[in-house]
């Protein structure tokens, strides 16, 4: 196949799966997500000579560049706003959340969010795009024991957070299965 046969055929297997990645991590911001994705595959096309065969890792990374571009770049347009004293807080609007607003598992996304950007990017890869170690190591662009060191510390900083903010759940979570806790599983 050419180089643009190639492309197509990874275009078109993997467009969505990359939509998905790119709006999990724009949370909240989809009118944002077109144009990352079609910057995903701008970036794509002009590399399609690079395109490896299975694609889609590949195409994480580059999709993890450009939610960089554009979050650098949400956040410059932010201070603007803030600078010129337009935004919604400065005229008296703003959103309550009402009393049954937590959702299910959201001390989750509350330990995942403590931390670092690096940190939540391994953990995001192996729960939300289910790649395996390989695939991790080439969508973060390192080799495959950097990527696996940094899914085990990753992990481990997760389930500390976890056990700081909810105690009980971890409680819970270290009771039902002993054999965790004293290595052995």
């Amino acid at each position: 196949m050419s180089n643009d046969e190639n492309f197509a055929a990874a275009y078109r297997e993997h467009y969505w799966a990359v939509s998905r990645y790119v709006a999990r991590r724009l949370d909240g911001r989809a009118g944002e997500v077109e144009e990352v994705v079609a910057e995903v595959f701008t970036v794509a096309w002009r590399r399609r000579a690079d395109l490896p065969a299975s694609p889609l890792p590949w195409l994480y990374g580059v999709a993890r560049n450009c939610l960089a571009n554009a979050v650098r770049g949400h956040g410059r347009r932010r201070r603007l706003v803030d600078r010129l004293g337009n935004d919604d807080t400065a005229h008296g609007r703003y959103i309550a959340a009402g009393p049954d607003a937590e959702t299910p598992g959201g001390w989750v996304h509350d330990a995942l969010a403590r931390l670092s950007p690096a940190d939540q990017e391994v953990l995001r890869l192996t729960a939300w795009e289910e790649l395996g170690v390989d695939e991790v190591a080439v969508a973060l662009g390192c080799g495959r024991r950097a990527a696996s060191m940094r899914l085990h510390r990753a992990r481990r900083r997760l389930r500390a957070e976890i056990d700081r903010i909810h105690p009980a759940i971890a409680a819970d979570a270290h009771a039902s299965n002993p054999s965790k806790e004293h290595g052995h599983g």
